[in-house]
């Protein structure tokens, strides 16, 4: 089960999300607003792991060759190939206090070192994030539980810095960040959930293997 810091809600990353009225009573617009142009930072750590019906060498072939199944994993995800090893990814429109963001982000799969493959965010060549600042650091190790079964192990820090304008940066500090940091959670619940799935399904169905009926929940 994914875990990590903040409480989960579903979502579709095709809508905007935890709408929350923005006009507050004035005595509710406190010295504890945000200082106009100060970006404000949300963080999460998390993990999860999933299981491959498959030996570990069969797993690292898959993994290796992201190039055949990445972009279609990732859908509905937008993605567009950076170089050898990264991918421009567009997660979905989101949106709370009446501010919507469609965050753009480079990811980078980086080759094993020591049995330990690392994802990292990288630059997107002439495109700048209009508000926003992403921070990507994932890593992911196989542990072969006999000869049948690989669990691929996850883990992900992740940092969010956003510039609001000013209407929001009105609002008590409080309240922007436990809704972002809601928000992130739902993102990253609803992302890789739909992520491992669909990486799931489509390596067994590489193996031509059956995909277990425990997944399909």
């Amino acid at each position: 089960m994914l875990s990590a810091n903040g409480e989960y809600q579903s979502l579709d990353i095709t809508e905007t999300v935890v709408p929350v009225a923005a006009n507050l009573p004035e005595n509710e617009v406190t010295d504890t607003q945000l200082p106009v142009g100060t970006p404000t930072k949300f963080y999460g750590r998390y993990s999860d792991c999933m299981e491959m019906f498959a030996p570990a060498h069969r797993v690292v072939e898959y993994l290796n060759a992201h190039a055949s199944w990445f972009s279609r994993c990732a859908e509905p995800m937008k993605v567009q190939p950076l170089g050898e090893n990264g991918y421009a990814l567009i997660i979905g429109r989101f949106g709370s206090f009446g501010y919507e963001v469609e965050p753009k982000i480079g990811l980078e799969l980086l080759p094993p070192e020591d049995g330990v493959y690392r994802i990292r965010t990288i630059p997107i060549p002439d495109y700048q994030p209009p508000g926003y600042d992403v921070d990507y650091r994932a890593s992911l190790q196989l542990q072969e539980d006999g000869s049948e079964i690989t669990r691929v192990e996850w883990e992900l820090d992740l940092v969010v810095c956003l510039h609001f304008p000013r209407f929001i940066q009105r609002l008590p500090k409080s309240l922007i960040q436990s809704t972002g940091d809601r928000l992130l959670n739902q993102i990253v619940r609803q992302v890789s959930r739909r992520l491992t799935r669909k990486v799931q399904e489509d390596f067994h169905t590489f193996l031509g293997l059956p995909f277990p009926g425990k997944f399909h929940k």
